[in-house]
């Protein structure tokens, strides 16, 4: 039997278990990469399990995030950022260089290579046929190290692309119609392989367009074939020593096939608050509008970009709507003030933004209150944007600039009726200025790291307890993302003060979660979080767990939870578990007095059930955990477990 994309390279790269799906595997990881929002603590982590140099083939550190937050906070970050770097071994993308996702594929990304990236939207890298999966900051951090990296041996959904795209339609449509088919939920264990002779006319840029808002699916990753579109993108990218082909076998097998006809999309838009709640645009056609925003690490390609501009050229934005553009890249911003694609954006009424996340994680840009937001990033949770109160809408960019020029919300294909469409041909050579990249010391041993008064260490937490003694200190519902849990925007900038970070923990959900947390941390009652379903979505933000771990949370229960999240909370030592009886969610209420007794001894002794009592109620909890899961439990973290030598 043949083999699939996804089986071709995480076969190569097993170095512990076996490939059947369903089981664990250890996988050799070959580039990593970090953010600045999640490296610092990634970094810290790094230093505190006694590694004296990176093991893996290419590592970067980019800075992305927090690039014009008021404080010297994170000034100081990235520079402790450049000098650990500098020391250890790992490239340093400086800030205003680019998003990391945008800059990895232009720059780093290597088919057939596995990457692992401190941040949820790293399978952007599954565009150029890596296998490229989002993990928390210490799972990074072990992996530059040269320890494995631990998942479920995926099942494999492949969609079958035929036909090629209609005008004002593109790859942002395709993956949003992908996520009307498959859900936010219900994916984990699975890896989405792209095929069929559709892919053929699919760029680069349009591809990484889909692997990355396939993050949303909450599958593991997504990925593309590596082939003559690829080779044709690494050698524009001067890169071409490093293509290699990797295809589906004829005879490869998945574990289900859906049909999508190129052909026949149509601009679809995610509306509020959730990248899974897809409609037409059709549908919404009329609705007011007040703010737009093109870019971010899902649409700032050069392609992106250049469609935006030549639809908007010659014309002007509508007198009631706030337009700004976000390049993806310093490569990209260059380009496009080189072709005019900027001069034409910014006398349309565009507002040229930073080459940085920005507004997609509500760095910048909130929209005032009440609005109504369309934008070409990939995330629309409640509260993301910096506004509470506003709408914020997903769409692509060439529906974007209809809706910028009309004022309204308009279906490109009728606004630019009578135009024709931009097609973008990928240039024969990009600009290559890799200067804002700095490269490590070949020896750091004589670097000094610079810890500015903001830098504090990962904290420390005991084994795990042999019992558990407290209340839901919180009880929330249902698609809780990270964001919900440890807000970004203004709040990212104390990242690297565990103690600081996590006064804002679910201050959307509960402005007093801190101060209950601290109370009964400081009277010894244990805190529990219960949740409902599709708990932990969203960012692979670990600060959603270490913040928890600091203010004394020793168990989640919840309905069901997203992968990422899980592994977060076991490598901090908090544990997962899930409802027997989902039913019995609805039976908790916040205050109630929990306890699970010897919750060690089922962790230890491979049980797959505990029973927690409510008052003078018992429910029964599943311990979804592989062996390694116990291990880093008991030891109370993953941090732990490196340093007692139950990881190597």
């Amino acid at each position: 039997m043949g083999q699939n994309v996804v089986q071709k390279i995480i076969d190569a790269h097993i170095v512990e278990g076996v490939p059947q799906a369903g089981t664990e595997v250890g996988i050799t990881i070959d580039q990593t990469l970090t953010q600045d929002a999640t490296g610092t603590m990634a970094y810290l982590q790094f230093e505190a399990m006694g590694f004296d140099r990176v093991q893996t083939e290419v590592s970067v550190s980019y800075v992305d995030h927090n690039t014009i937050q008021e404080g010297f906070e994170n000034a100081d970050d990235h520079a402790y950022l450049q000098s650990i770097a500098k020391k250890y071994g790992i490239y340093y993308s400086k800030p205003g260089n680019g998003i990391c996702h945008q800059v990895h594929v232009e720059r780093f990304g290597v088919p057939g290579k596995t990457l692992l990236g401190s941040d949820s939207h790293t399978p952007t890298g599954g565009g150029i046929g890596m296998i490229a999966i989002g993990a928390g900051g210490l799972d990074v951090a072990v992996a530059m190290g040269g320890g494995a990296f631990r998942l479920t041996y995926p099942r494999v959904v492949k969609v079958n692309l035929t036909g090629k795209l209609q005008p004002w339609v593109s790859a942002k449509d395709v993956i949003l119609k992908v996520l009307e088919e498959v859900s936010t939920h219900g994916n984990v264990g699975t890896i989405i392989e792209y095929g069929g002779e559709g892919i053929a006319n699919l760029s680069v840029p349009e591809r990484a367009t889909i692997t990355n808002m396939g993050a949303e699916t909450g599958a593991t990753t997504s990925v593309f074939p590596s082939d003559e579109v690829t080779r044709l993108f690494l050698e524009a990218q001067e890169r071409g020593s490093d293509w290699c082909e990797i295809t589906a076998d004829a005879d490869a097998e998945y574990d289900r096939i859906i049909d999508l006809d190129l052909s026949t999309l149509e601009p679809m838009v995610a509306c509020p608050h959730s990248p899974g709640n897809i409609k037409r645009v059709a549908d919404i056609a009329g609705t007011p509008v007040d703010q737009v925003l093109v870019g971010s690490c899902t649409n700032g390609s050069l392609r992106d970009i250049y469609v935006t501009a030549e639809a908007v050229a010659g014309k002007h934005i509508a007198e009631n709507i706030s337009f700004g553009i976000a390049a993806g890249s310093k490569q990209v911003m260059e380009m496009t003030a080189k072709d005019g694609s900027l001069a034409k954006l910014i006398a349309g009424g565009g507002r040229v933004l930073e080459t940085a996340c920005g507004f997609c994680i509500g760095n910048s840009q909130a929209p005032r209150t009440d609005a109504v937001s369309f934008r070409t990033s990939n995330r629309n949770f409640y509260g993301r944007s910096g506004t509470n109160s506003a709408d914020i809408y997903l769409v692509s960019p060439e529906t974007a600039a209809a809706i910028a020029l009309a004022g309204t919300v308009v279906d490109p294909r009728e606004y630019f009726a009578q135009e024709e469409y931009p097609r973008f041909s990928l240039p024969e050579k990009f600009d290559i200025d890799d200067s804002m990249i700095v490269a490590p010391a070949e020896d750091g041993s004589s670097i000094t790291v610079q810890r500015g008064p903001n830098i504090g260490n990962p904290p420390d937490k005991a084994p795990l307890d042999e019992s558990l003694c407290g209340e839901a200190t919180i009880v929330v519902g249902d698609k809780i993302t990270t964001d919900h849990i440890m807000p970004a925007g203004s709040r990212l900038k104390y990242r690297s003060n565990i103690p600081k970070y996590s006064e804002f923990v679910f201050e959307r959900n509960d402005p007093d979660f801190f101060k209950k947390c601290m109370k009964n941390k400081k009277a010894g009652v244990d805190n529990v979080i219960i949740a409902g379903d599709s708990y932990g979505q969203g960012s692979s933000r670990e600060h959603a767990a270490i913040c928890p771990m600091y203010l004394g949370v020793k168990l989640v229960v919840a309905r069901s939870m997203e992968r990422i999240h899980k592994a977060n909370l076991i490598n901090f030592g908090i544990v997962p578990a899930v409802f027997e009886n989902p039913a019995d969610y609805d039976t908790i209420s916040q205050g109630n007095t929990l306890s699970v007794e010897h919750i060690r001894d089922a962790v230890e002794s491979g049980s797959e059930r505990v029973s927690m009592k409510v008052g003078d109620r018992e429910i029964v909890l599943k311990l979804e955990l592989t062996d390694m899961d116990r291990k880093l439990l008991r030891a109370g973290g993953k941090i732990n477990a490196v340093r007692e030598g139950i990881l190597s």
